[in-house]
């Protein structure tokens, strides 16, 4: 496992569809730097379930209580960052609150949304690196099934297809930000130390702002 001192960046995203690996990978890094990290608290979104089985009716609550909780989250992590630790390592970009909304909220409902978003995402900092996993359509459906949550297993496969395509259009540009579009579909880092390995090796390389495209 690298070291903290072996990682160059602060403030570390990482980012991906649904069942990438994301909190692994997070919860790794942080390890590796000595500290706490920042995941979504997915499970305290009252609506989750429910936009599940009924999309067109929950979208909209479901939207704002992510974007509510992810505000609250990264606004104390960075205060607490600055108080008590100098690096940050989260499981999703603040800007994911944009990319799920445009996807799932028709059109006026979305413009009340972005008035909302707008308004909490300035001044949020940009991540020096985001990592954005990509462990190809197979290995994805894979994860979802193996960590078992109810409500995903029968995720409609066209929606995981819009959030890639969605997070292409986000990243597509560095916007400030090293951006790692890292080809996972090889790796098993959940369960195999020397794939998790080569993921924190990738990470703690200087990489320059920009996008690019790897495969460890």
């Amino acid at each position: 496992m690298a070291q903290s001192d072996r990682i160059p960046y602060r403030h570390i995203v990482i980012e991906g569809g649904i069942g990438a690996g994301k909190s692994t990978l997070a919860n790794a890094l942080s390890s590796a730097m000595g500290v706490a990290p920042v995941l979504e608290p997915f499970g305290d979104n009252p609506f989750l379930e429910q936009f599940y089985s009924d999309p067109e009716r929950y979208a909209f609550p479901v939207e704002l209580s992510f974007l509510a909780q992810r505000y609250k989250q990264l606004k104390n992590a960075i205060s607490a960052r600055n108080l008590f630790r100098d690096a940050l390592v989260a499981d999703y970009v603040f800007a994911k609150s944009d990319l799920f909304a445009k996807i799932t909220l028709p059109k006026a409902e979305y413009a009340l949304f972005r008035n909302l978003y707008d308004v909490m995402a300035e001044g949020m900092p940009k991540p020096e690196l985001i990592v954005y996993l990509r462990p190809g359509e197979a290995r994805q459906h894979a994860q979802i099934a193996a960590r078992g949550r109810s409500y995903e297993q029968d995720i409609d496969k066209d929606y995981l297809r819009r959030i890639e395509q969605a997070y292409e259009r986000q990243f597509k540009y560095a916007r400030g930000s090293r951006v790692l579009w890292v080809d996972t579909s090889a790796l098993d880092f959940a369960g195999q130390s020397a794939d998790l390995d080569k993921m924190v090796a990738l990470v703690s390389k200087p990489w320059e702002v920009g996008v690019h495209k790897v495969a460890p």
